[in-house]
């Protein structure tokens, strides 16, 4: 697993300040007056009391209504300005957060974008960036907290030092106490995070599998796997929960206490003379704002610790992305149209005449798993079959020479030219790929097959049938239009493989690539499906992962990998005669 850089969070929150600069200025400028407003109101209920005392002619009481009125008028005008600005910045940070990170997602190498669960991806994208964007907004609250605080000080000690450094003591306790619990505040939080993630990731798990749980029995042993998450999950949120609750009930607690002490000590004073009325009036009409500010301050420095923690995460997430990347300036296209892009069916390259892989090496990070020193060579209208023992390293080859995992080792050429990015050439109308266990989304067999082309019935009717999947498609209730549910569950094994074959041969790539595509068919379909791509085109080049006989008879060439390298390389007949590993996979007396 990827180790996050280490950055410091108010340098990410900085980053992110810059991004939205315009909005952060407003949201410092609209809650910063918030928390000065007060002062005025203040001040002037002071004058009030002391011309009381006094016997001086004031303002009267009509006047201080109309003042106050006035007052709450323009703070509720503010505040509402304050949320809309805070909730339009918070959903442009959060959207830049998101958008970053998929960025980063895609251009990963494909089978090592995600190295998490589905479950645990999901909660950095959505409870992590949550709780970042939570913490930012409280920086405009908090600085608007600390001017406050600086201006009655200012005021206050003005009056009466000593009962100004009563009234601030609870701040500063508040902050030694947020800072030393830091650590397992962060440890805590983090842990609240993956257990969640492990929640969420086997309650996926178990909806895709469902079938496989249901005929194994094993219904009971899955609801009790996920009831020990779930209860593994509720003991690390309560003691997270219980912290956070456990401050704030300190803070609270602590700023009572001060609160108590200042009243006895202003009662002292009124008492012998040192405090005027005013002067005391004020000292109680500050004294609600300052619990305010120390509670959010200490609040403040709590959300901080567990953004902390959100940033590390996703960090972690975009694996070797450096850290500016995932605060990086984007331009959110939140305004105007936007119609779906057009996907381009132009020709990158030339035709394909040879793809040669030389010395091709890559073995997953802390194993001897993988592929090395592969060559091979592939020509126009070739039907390569790769072949081999279960682990011999078939997928992990076509996921290097596809650039789906980063090779250590060897280079790819097409018509003689490097290919220097693999994973960005090797794409539709280059080639097309249908992985061992294909992905369709939720959605009608048609938009399956087509995933954005423009194209008719004509084309779906011709795909359809190179991949011998017209006869299940006029048993539909709706024809194409049918949904094939999530990750095709309303289809059979065979039917989500073919509906993959026939979404490749729609883009009519120079090059089909397929990984144990037929592992699901049986003999009859599996041997029409390969007569008619080799009858359909004579050009057509095909790279097939296969251990099943009607693949290998029909291959111009079969690659024999053991052990990830390639033990031979010959026809049926001729490996029939010459290695003893293919003699022992044609007759099925060893693992494939």
């Amino acid at each position: 697993m990827s180790n996050p850089q280490t950055v410091p969070t108010r340098k990410l929150m900085v980053q992110l300040a810059n991004r939205f600069r315009f909005r952060y200025l407003m949201n410092l400028a609209i809650w910063t007056s918030m928390w000065a407003l007060p002062i005025i109101p203040g001040l002037l209920t002071r004058r009030f009391f002391d011309s009381l005392e006094a016997g001086t002619a004031g303002a009267n009481v009509a006047t201080i209504i109309v003042i106050f009125l006035a007052y709450g008028v323009a703070r509720l005008a503010m505040m509402l300005m304050g949320m809309w600005n805070d909730a339009h910045m918070g959903f442009r940070l959060e959207s830049l957060l998101r958008r970053n990170m998929i960025e980063r997602l895609y251009a990963l190498p494909g089978a090592q974008s995600v190295e998490h669960s589905p479950g645990e991806s999901i909660s950095r994208f959505r409870e992590d960036i949550e709780h970042v964007e939570e913490a930012h907004g409280w920086t405009a609250d908090t600085a608007g907290a600390i001017v406050f605080s600086a201006v009655a000080v200012v005021v206050l000690s003005s009056i009466d030092l000593r009962m100004t450094l009563i009234v601030f003591t609870p701040l500063v306790i508040v902050i030694v106490i947020a800072e030393r619990f830091g650590t397992r505040i962060k440890r805590y939080r983090l842990a609240a995070r993956k257990a969640t993630g492990a929640v969420t990731g086997a309650i996926g798990e178990l909806f895709a599998s469902a079938q496989s749980v249901k005929v194994a029995g094993a219904e009971a042993s899955m609801v009790a796997h996920i009831d020990g998450l779930s209860e593994h999950r509720r003991v690390l949120m309560v003691k997270d929960r219980a912290l956070g609750a456990a401050l704030e009930s300190v803070f609270w607690n602590v700023l009572y206490i001060g609160t108590a002490i200042i009243l006895i000590l202003s009662a002292g004073s009124m008492t012998s003379g040192d405090l005027s009325l005013g002067e005391f009036a004020l000292f109680i009409y500050f004294l609600d704002y300052v619990t305010d500010a120390v509670y959010f301050i200490g609040l403040f420095i709590t959300r901080m610790k567990q953004a902390g923690v959100s940033f590390d995460r996703m960090i972690g997430f975009m694996r070797g992305s450096h850290w500016s990347e995932l605060v990086q300036d984007r331009d959110l296209a939140l305004r105007g149209s936007h119609p779906l892009p057009e996907i381009s069916t132009a020709r990158t390259a030339p035709a394909l005449e040879t793809l040669v892989v030389s010395g091709l090496g890559y073995h997953y990070p802390g194993t001897s798993h993988g592929v090395t020193n592969v060559d091979l060579t592939v020509h126009r209208g070739d039907f390569v079959v790769i072949t081999g023992k279960i682990g011999s390293g078939k997928t992990t080859l076509l996921r290097a020479i596809l650039g789906l995992v980063d090779a250590t080792e060897g280079e790819v050429r097409w018509n003689g030219m490097l290919v220097r990015d693999r994973a960005a050439f090797f794409t539709p109308p280059v080639s097309a790929y249908t992985p061992q266990v294909p992905h369709l989304f939720s959605m009608s067999l048609r938009d399956n097959l087509l995933l954005g082309l423009q194209l008719g019935d004509g084309d779906l009717a011709r795909a359809a049938y190179a991949a011998a999947l017209e006869d299940d498609i006029l048993e539909m209730p709706n024809r194409l239009d049918t949904p094939v549910g999530p990750r095709g569950m309303r289809l059979s094994g065979g039917q989500v493989q073919r509906a993959a074959a026939a979404r490749m041969f729609l883009r009519e790539p120079d090059l089909l690539i397929f990984d144990d595509l037929s592992s699901a068919l049986d003999i009859r379909t599996e041997l029409t499906l390969w007569d008619r791509l080799r009858s359909g085109n004579t050009e057509t080049t095909s790279l097939v992962v296969s251990h099943r006989k009607p693949a290998l008879k029909m291959a111009t060439t079969i690659v024999l990998l053991d052990e990830g390298s390639i033990s031979a390389v010959g026809t049926v007949d001729e490996l029939l005669k010459s290695s003893r590993l293919f003699r022992d996979l044609w007759h099925g007396t060893t693992s494939t």
